[in-house]
């Protein structure tokens, strides 16, 4: 139960950070869940998802599970796919997970593959 309203505590606080930006930059968006991590640009203007990777995909679902390497993995698709789609500068929203382990090995990937935030 405690751990569960720090969760969305954190998760209240990051979402307050990130109304400064709205309107002016896409969100990264990640979740994690045991066995895989999600990431995807959103455009909340129009309401679409400009780019996606996930440890679902067919190319790297054999290779990683969950471990920090394939976060990083997901990070620079995600970044690929949003630098082709023309997006650069982004707003990283975390949720309320830590900033640790594979959430920082997938935002660090994501800035080598060119996204700034």
């Amino acid at each position: 139960m405690a751990k569960l309203s720090l969760f969305e505590r954190r998760r209240r606080r990051v979402r307050t950070a990130l109304k400064a930006h709205s309107g002016t930059r896409p969100r990264l968006s990640i979740h994690r869940s045991g066995k895989h991590i999600y990431a995807q640009v959103i455009d909340d203007e129009r309401g679409h998802t400009v780019a996606a990777a996930s440890t679902l995909d067919k190319d790297v679902r054999g290779k990683a599970g969950s471990n920090a390497a394939a976060a990083a993995e997901v990070g620079k698709r995600v970044a690929a796919a949003a630098t082709k789609a023309g997006v650069t500068k982004v707003v990283f929203d975390r949720g309320g997970f830590l900033f640790h382990g594979r959430v920082k090995a997938l935002a660090d990937a994501a800035r080598e593959g060119g996204l700034e935030f």
